[in-house]
């Protein structure tokens, strides 16, 4: 059974360590961790909490239930307590003046003093949930986890502090520890970042936007060993054509920012498109419009990707829905952005970039040509020089007219011609033009590709029943709260409910929408936005429609039970 935690308080009251230590030490205790991250947008004050919910069995989704609250603040008690079970409680200071029969009380701020430093306070209610969840003091496991998040010389005070919470309370839940030791444990950013590597990622260029710019500082934090540039743009729209430009002289590029900054970029998105020139850009999204909700979540961006800059071309649009996701298809954004020279828009939340999830190991293929390599220059399909030996035998043409659309991609310095590039029609040489002619053939040129892309689009991922009454249609990071939630609703009834999840949403793969429609005999709609950008989506291009639409917009996730809850209220 999962356990609920929520650890509460204000910005600067150490709540960040205190969750990253504990959610550490479940891990190494064998523990499958899901933790969500809910914050206000400012360094001092207000109220933050984080949710971290264990099992011994994996878990897809955060929980509206509580099995404990820590409370480094009154506010925490008050908001939170009647998400409290009965058999919970309350971890709090004496300096606490709120009153609940399942309070527990220590005197942290006193035993701090004690040891001789005030701010380990949250070390000691760290100790006390250990007992409190039953499970037992590893000192070598504390030791460990500890050093991740303190400087070495208050490592000791620390599992000092540790050990006099753990002795300050009796165990108040049975401890079932699973067998997740040796899985990862990362946030959603930390993830693209790490599959952006596994690419190999040689340029990343981004102004920092929050809830982006976890991405960057991971990037940044392994760019010296991994051979990567990242350079802090001074704003958007540099960040975006600095990586168009690394990408056009040979090296894979990458940008990253959320809506807001989306926004600026959206012109030079044009540019790559015309140039051919392949570029990732994430987005992940926030509450707008303009500054919105800095530090929320939505799902609002979806159809504004889709159609962002002006004029038409191809391009990719995926939604990372989990943190396995966010890895794998970092790593095929790259591939895919190359085999058509074309812009990949990878879609990812505030929500799946601040929490983090017990995964397992990611494994890439050693043998694969495409990971890891320093330039494309190493990637360029060899066919060409080969047939053209150690002379060329024509002039290179960078935007040659072919069958399929793309063509052979050179970068600058190269012996067999000009690598020309413009933002304007150009011909096939890639000099300027105003034909008519010729523009229609560029067009229809580049615009072929997506005949090609089509095929390799991932179809959803299909969720519960094979023959479902009601389905549920979602996409991105509502991946897991749509699992749980068709779970629940399969145990409670007629077991015939269903969803599938979009991953890749631009070109919309269509087998598994079509599949769903003709088995259901209702359709709901779940999305983290006010209009069902999704189901209006599938709408103008199959012509389903769905019957029903459950939307939040709030800027806090739908979780399983909610979503599970909204279905029976809609049935009704």
């Amino acid at each position: 059974m999962p356990r609920n935690l929520l650890i509460g308080g204000a910005a600067g009251q150490g709540i960040d360590t205190t969750a990253a230590v504990f959610e550490k030490l479940l891990k190494q205790a064998g523990y499958f961790v899901f933790t969500v991250r809910d914050f206000m947008s400012r360094v001092r004050g207000g109220h933050n909490f984080i949710l971290i919910r264990f099992a011994n069995e994996k878990i897809t989704s955060h929980s509206e239930q509580l099995d404990g609250i820590v409370a480094l603040n009154e506010e925490t008690v008050e908001l939170h307590k009647d998400r409290l079970t009965e058999q919970g409680f309350i971890l709090c200071d004496e300096s606490i003046a709120a009153s609940d029969e399942r309070m527990i009380k220590i005197d942290m701020q006193a035993l701090a003093k004690e040891l001789g430093n005030p701010r380990v306070a949250g070390s000691i209610a760290t100790g006390a949930l250990l007992r409190l969840f039953g499970l037992e003091l590893d000192h070598a496991q504390a030791e460990a986890a500890m050093k991740e998040f303190v400087k070495e010389q208050y490592v000791d005070i620390n599992i000092k502090a540790i050990e006099a919470g753990y002795g300050e309370v009796s165990p108040h839940y049975d401890s079932e520890p699973g067998d997740y030791q040796d899985w990862m444990l990362i946030s959603g950013n930390k993830a693209v970042g790490l599959g952006a590597l596994a690419a190999g990622l040689r340029f990343y260029s981004a102004y920092p936007m929050s809830p982006s710019t976890g991405v960057m500082e991971f990037i940044a934090s392994h760019a010296e060993a991994c051979g990567v540039v990242v350079e802090q743009a001074e704003d958007e729209i540099a960040g975006m054509n600095m990586a168009i430009g690394a990408s056009y002289a040979g090296v894979r590029a990458m940008t990253g920012t959320s809506g807001g900054g989306f926004c600026l970029k959206v012109e030079a998105l044009g540019l790559a498109g015309i140039a051919e020139i392949p570029v990732v850009v994430i987005d992940v999204q926030r509450p707008g419009p303009a500054t919105g909700l800095p530090t929320r979540t939505e799902q609002s961006d979806l159809k504004f990707v889709i159609n962002a800059a002006q004029g038409e071309f191809p391009r990719i649009v995926i939604a990372l829905r989990n943190h396995k996701d966010a890895f794998y298809q970092t790593i095929r954004a790259f591939k895919l952005a190359e085999q058509f020279q074309i812009p990949v828009i990878l879609l990812s939340d505030q929500y799946l970039a601040d929490s983090s999830s017990t995964v397992r190991p990611y494994q890439i293929d050693p043998l694969d040509p495409f990971v890891g390599h320093a330039t494309l220059a190493e990637m360029l399909d060899n066919t060409y020089f080969e047939e053209m030996g150690s002379e060329p035998k024509h002039a290179y043409k960078r935007y040659l007219v072919t069958d399929e659309g793309i063509s052979a991609r050179l970068y600058p310095g190269s012996k067999f011609g000009l690598v020309a590039a413009d933002s304007d029609e150009h011909d096939e040489e890639g000099r300027i033009t105003e034909s008519a002619e010729v523009r229609v053939q560029q067009m229809d040129k580049r615009m072929r590709k997506f005949e090609l892309i089509r095929q390799l689009m991932l179809e959803p991922e299909w969720q519960g029943s094979d023959r479902p009454k009601v389905g549920l249609i979602g996409w991105g990071s509502l991946s897991g709260p749509l699992r749980e939630a068709v779970q629940i609703l399969n145990e409670s009834g007629d077991k015939r409910f269903a969803a599938i999840v979009f991953g890749d949403v631009w070109p919309l793969p269509q087998e598994m929408l079509h599949k769903l429609a003709d088995r259901a005999e209702i359709l709901i709609d779940v999305e983290q936005n006010a209009t069902g950008q999704l189901a209006s989506l599938i709408r103008e291009q199959t012509g389903i429609t769905c019957q029903h639409h459950i939307l939040k917009y709030d800027g806090r996730q739908l979780s399983g039970e909610e979503i599970a809850a909204r279905v029976k209220e809609v049935l009704k």
